[in-house]
């Protein structure tokens, strides 16, 4: 594995590769690497002959309070990860490298999908990561890159932002990978105490249990959104929403047989989980 600490060499690098008639897939990353994001560079191999992966903790997706500063870094352990993954090449740019000066300029994504559900309860976000994702996709330009469905709002804005700037650009989403007890599988697990990773299940069995009442045929939605949080509430944790919406936009359902997807967020103890399930 190669590895990049700036864009000339990244960009020299990829250069050889597309002279060569190499399709290259990316898989954009902010390190603490888990089975799930290997699971992602796994998958990219299999749609590309050259495997990008970057690792940058990117300031602007994270707002004053949150855990930017706190957040893992374990570069050393990531790459040796990476490299029995067999990744070609490792992009981990500085902070100074990616971005040199204050970026003025970003995207904005669209109220109706940046500002509902996780932009709701942490506004801006989108906006970072919106905007970093395009400076990486300029940056590698890549055939096709990867996102895990388990921040499926992540991954309805980057393909929509894909989609709507006609970016050659094959986005591919990746399964949600779980620990054998059902937990997601995210860095900030690592945060969790022992007892309250005991606990951490539950809101996957949550998820469960809603998208099982509308499979089934319930289509009281609120009502099973209440439920939820209530349960989830009476055991300790802090949820911000359980919501039934419409794959399609994140909006909620307007029909009983369109796709659905039933996502959930709550705090357990200071660390802040989400999940979803697709109906």
């Amino acid at each position: 594995m190669q590895m990049h600490d700036t864009i000339e060499s990244l960009r020299r690098a990829l250069q050889s590769v597309r002279q060569c008639g190499q399709r290259i897939v990316f898989v954009p990353t902010m390190g603490n690497l888990h089975d799930g994001h290997i699971a992602l560079m796994r998958q990219a191999r299999a749609h590309g002959d050259c495997v990008v992966a970057s690792i940058f903790v990117n300031r602007l997706q994270f707002r004053p309070g949150e855990d930017f500063d706190k957040y893992p870094r374990t570069l050393a352990a990531d790459c040796e990860k990476l490299v029995a993954a067999n990744v070609d090449h490792l992009f981990a740019p500085p902070e100074h490298e990616l971005y040199p000066t204050p970026q003025r300029y970003v995207v904005e994504p669209p109220p109706e999908h940046a500002d509902i559900l996780e932009g709701a309860f942490r506004p801006g976000h989108f906006r970072g990561v919106a905007t970093v994702v395009m400076k990486l996709f300029h940056i590698v330009e890549p055939h096709a890159a990867l996102f895990g469905k388990k921040d499926y709002q992540q991954y309805l804005v980057l393909s929509t932002m894909v989609r709507e700037f006609a970016l050659p650009i094959e986005i591919i989403p990746g399964e949600t990978v779980r620990a054998q007890d059902g937990l997601a599988l995210s860095s900030r697990n690592g945060y969790l105490s022992p007892e309250e990773r005991r606990e951490a299940p539950r809101l996957y069995r949550t998820l469960l249990a809603v998208a099982e009442a509308v499979r089934t045929g319930d289509h009281r939605y609120a009502h099973l959104e209440s439920e939820a949080m209530a349960q989830l509430s009476a055991h300790g944790w802090q949820p911000d929403y359980i919501a039934i919406r419409r794959r399609s936009d994140l909006h909620p359902p307007s029909k009983t047989d369109e796709p659905l997807i039933v996502l959930g967020a709550a705090r357990l103890g200071t660390t802040r989980l989400i999940d979803n399930l697709e109906i």
